[in-house]
């Protein structure tokens, strides 16, 4: 199972961002897939999460409409749209997946298994 993130960069408070995740080694239709993040200093938390066969999303509350995960299965890749940006979004970013779990809300509170690299996300003016 490999998970690889892109998309990462600086942008401005107020901007959008989309990470992409490209996953190989399993089917993407068949475990729950998700983002998680880490900041400086502090512990990782989940982001999003989407369930099997894209059925539910899972998202924490302080996301607060902020940010869409979706992903195409015919290029194996889960996306994650991030709006109004803000520096406390400022984190490393992870593509994660546990393919015991079809759950959204499951995998967002669990420690999955398998984990991309991540991909750094700067917010700042």
């Amino acid at each position: 199972v490999q998970l690889q993130a892109s998309g990462g960069g600086l942008v401005q408070p107020g901007g959008s961002l989309r990470l992409s995740c490209v996953a190989s080694g399993f089917t993407l239709n068949r475990p729950a897939v998700g983002w998680f993040r880490q900041a400086p200093g502090k512990e990782r938390e989940a982001v999003s999460c989407l369930s099997t066969n894209n059925e539910i999303t899972y998202y924490p509350d302080w996301v607060k409409g902020r940010f869409t995960i979706s992903s195409d299965r015919a290029k194996n890749t889960v996306y994650l749209e991030m709006n109004n940006l803000t520096p406390e979004d400022t984190a490393v970013y992870y593509c994660t997946t546990d393919l015991g779990q079809s759950s959204s809300h499951a995998l967002c509170h669990m420690r999955p298994t398998n984990w991309g690299q991540g991909t750094q996300v700067t917010v700042s003016s």
